[in-house]
């Protein structure tokens, strides 16, 4: 992680799982107007209204019967690939061992019948495992397994094509779901689990090709992992690790206790489009040491609320934001469908503070200060090259670090009331900065270096945008603070067509 993103106290509030209308602040004639892309109509109840499986078995499937504790794993066992298995209603168990799982041969498909649920009993570790490609689990609610920390109970193995349909995963420890190439995760209600909703992770290469699409999940990181490991960043509704092109569209992602989204060390080619994110404890989205993303027409309120005003408390000067970028950025050498990050068409309303672009000076390969133990950029193939005399000359000097560039923040609209947010200071903040790099002693990066580059030659752009409210500016540094004037003013010259409206409020 960039910053040690730290989280303490009580989750949220979860509220009840109502159809939410999903629109920005409407324009007064003392507001200036919105932009034209607005936010989705509406977001689907799928945890309160999950979808109903077959109530008969298809034709050709195997039933499992409810009754008996281990039927799904050993008709699994003694079934041909490319088998479909009807669970009937009812509580079905695995065998009483804590490594009892169903591990599925290639093509299988599991159907829940209405009231059909996979239960753990807080005994066995998974439910299904193995790397056999092209599983289906659909109508199938999976609950109560035991998974370790940053393991998973569905798709424990990462294992390729898996489609995760009209799911329910609640209520487990670790991650709901692990997530493997051309996984597709649609209309899925992932709940309450200890970790992560999904921690998409794959011990060996990268995932490609990853949909996530029309779920709801809330709740997560139950078991408060960032107070029993302060730092780890290892919390969130989901968590990306090297994923390699990846849609997340039409989510509902809220109230997690931690951040909403996290894509985390050398992911790339991501759309994040059309969410809802509100209510989440830390940052509604954390898009950090990756690169090239496209995020927009989402809507982001009422995000950070807890861990931002911790901070405040405690004295801390950094911007932690809604949307925080760390050390990421556009990169044309890398292929992807874009070559930038642009954030656009977006409504971010009374969050703590909105979007902060950051770059740690002392995080880069090699470097001890890269809490991405032993990950390098992937501009870079052996990462033993990056150490001194080298890096400190071109290409090595560019490429060793992960950089927040080419970063453009368009179209937007800003709203913040401090009093719906209860707040009286430093949850106002739009910035872009760098610290004073210092460490390790053969940093070729130490002084101002990056926080001059980040600033004003690293492409990072804001225009076109809408604000209202109280909005100030942070830019280099957290002790430069701006208001609308000086941040559209030399040297930093950002903003451009943009309007600010001072009332608080939307």
């Amino acid at each position: 992680m960039g910053i040690k993103w730290r989280r303490w106290g009580v989750p949220a509030a979860v509220p009840a799982l109502a159809l939410l209308a999903v629109t920005g602040c409407e324009s007064t004639p003392d507001a200036p107007p919105k932009p034209t892309a607005a936010p989705p109509a509406s977001v689907a109840r799928v945890c309160a209204e999950p979808a109903a499986g077959p109530a008969k078995a298809p034709p050709g499937a195997v039933a499992v019967d409810p009754a008996v504790a281990g039927d799904l794993a050993a008709k699994t066992r003694s079934s041909p690939p490319h088998t479909t298995f009807w669970l009937r209603p009812g509580r079905h168990r695995l065998e009483a061992d804590r490594y009892a799982q169903v591990v599925p041969k290639e093509g299988d498909s599991y159907l829940g019948a209405p009231g059909a649920v996979l239960d753990g009993r807080r005994t066995n570790q998974y439910a299904f495992g193995g790397t056999a490609r092209d599983v289906t689990i659909r109508y199938l609610t999976v609950q109560g397994f035991v998974a370790p920390q940053d393991e998973g109970v569905v798709n424990h193995d990462s294992a390729d094509g898996w489609v995760i349909e009209h799911a329910t995963v609640q209520n487990n420890s670790g991650a709901g779901l692990m997530a493997g190439a051309r996984q597709r995760v649609t209309a899925s209600c992932l709940r309450g689990n200890g970790q992560y909703g999904m921690n998409a992770y794959k011990a060996s290469g990268r995932i490609s090709a990853l949909v996530v699409e029309g779920n709801e999940i809330v709740g997560n990181n139950k078991d408060d992992w960032e107070r029993r490991r302060p730092g780890c960043g290892c919390t969130g509704g989901v968590k990306f690790w090297a994923v390699d092109g990846a849609d997340i569209r039409g989510n509902w992602v809220h109230d997690n206790r931690g951040a909403g989204l996290w894509a985390d060390t050398d992911n790339n080619d991501f759309r994040i489009e059309n969410n809802v994110l509100e209510a989440n404890d830390g940052a509604a989205l954390i898009y950090e040491t990756s690169y090239n993303a496209v995020i927009r027409r989402n809507t982001i309120r009422r995000n950070n609320w807890v861990e931002g005003r911790r901070y405040a408390d405690r004295g801390d000067t950094f911007p932690f934001a809604a949307l925080y970028v760390s050390e990421s950025g556009g990169e044309p050498r890398i292929r992807a469908r874009t070559d930038k990050v642009e954030i656009y068409g977006n409504v971010l309303e009374n969050n703590w503070s909105g979007i902060t672009l950051w770059e740690n000076s002392d995080r880069f390969c090699n470097s001890p200060a890269n809490t991405s133990s032993g990950a390098c950029t992937l501009l870079v193939k052996n990462a033993r090259r990056c150490v001194r005399p080298a890096i400190a000359t071109a290409p090595l000097y560019a490429d060793c670090r992960w950089k927040t560039q080419r970063v453009d923040i368009h179209g937007n609209r800003f709203v913040l009331d401090k009093s719906v947010v209860g707040c009286t200071v430093k949850c106002d903040r739009m910035a872009v900065l760098a610290n004073y790099g210092t460490y390790p002693d053969w940093s070729p990066y130490q002084g101002e270096r990056v926080a001059e580059a980040i600033t004003r030659e690293q492409h990072n752009r804001w225009h076109d945008n809408v604000y209202v409210g109280p909005w100030v500016f942070v830019a280099h540094d957290p002790s430069r603070v701006l208001d609308s004037a000086q941040w559209q003013g030399a040297p930093y010259q950002q903003d451009a067509g943009s309007t600010f409206g001072a009332q608080d409020g939307g």
